[in-house]
Formats: structure tokens, sequence, C-alpha cells
């Protein structure tokens, strides 16, 4: 389970991860990464006195009914709960469940989040390497 000072509440906090984070796909999920230091963002929440990073979920209607939407979610955060130790203190993550993933199987999630977060973090590297 993702523990609860590791969630994203805040529609500002969703929105400014969606718009302005890095964005990397895959056949079930679609991640937004937005690193947050300061000189970066400016109306993202705090995130109550911390600056662990924080994960969301968005799984609309088009992936299923209500039970096989809480169980992509279901599946989601447990996923992301084990790859907390990737993403940089203070970072902002939103990850978008494609219609896809009502037939994807745990491990099937697990590794789409992987290969997102692969190149999510590997673009940011570079481009903190280019500055």
């Amino acid at each position: 389970m993702l523990p609860a000072h590791h969630r994203l509440r805040t529609p500002e906090d969703f929105r400014a991860a969606s718009r302005r984070g890095r964005r990397a796909g895959s056949r079930t999920v679609v991640a937004h990464l937005l690193r947050t230091d300061a000189s970066q963002v400016v109306d993202v929440s705090p995130n109550e006195g911390t600056a662990d990073p924080r994960i969301g979920f968005v799984v609309s209607k088009a992936v299923g009914t209500a039970v096989t939407r809480n169980r992509v979610k279901r599946r989601l955060r447990h996923a992301a709960a084990h790859r907390l130790d990737r993403l940089t203190s203070g970072s902002l993550l939103v990850v978008r469940a494609q219609p896809s993933a009502a037939e994807a199987s745990y491990q099937e999630l697990a590794a789409d989040l992987d290969r997102c977060l692969d190149r999510l973090l590997s673009s940011a590297q570079t481009e903190q390497v280019t500055r």
C-alpha cells in the first residue's frame, strides 16, 4: 500500500505534474513526472513540511466498470509503492491508466510502469547534465 504522505491529493498538484512534467507512455499507462525544485515550480502545494515524492493515479471510466477501475488502481498503487525509492525527493508523479490496463496483469502493469519511469528518469538525468 502507498503511504498517505506519498499520495497526491490536490487538483493543483495533478494539474502541475500533468501539464509541466515530462511524459512517457506505454501500452497500459502514461506517466507524468515533475521534479519540484523551488526554481521550477511555484504553485505546487506544500507537502505537509516534508519533501517526500508523491504519486497520484488517474483511472477514467474508459478503463471499465467501477470494479475494474478499482482493481487497476490497487495494482498501480502497489506497484508504485515499491518504486518510491527511484524518485527524487519532492517530485510529483501522475500515473494515468490506459483502457488496455483493464486486461493487463499486475506484472504487465508493473513492467510498463518501470519502462515509463526508466525513460522519465533517464531523460531527467540527461537534462541535468546539459544544464
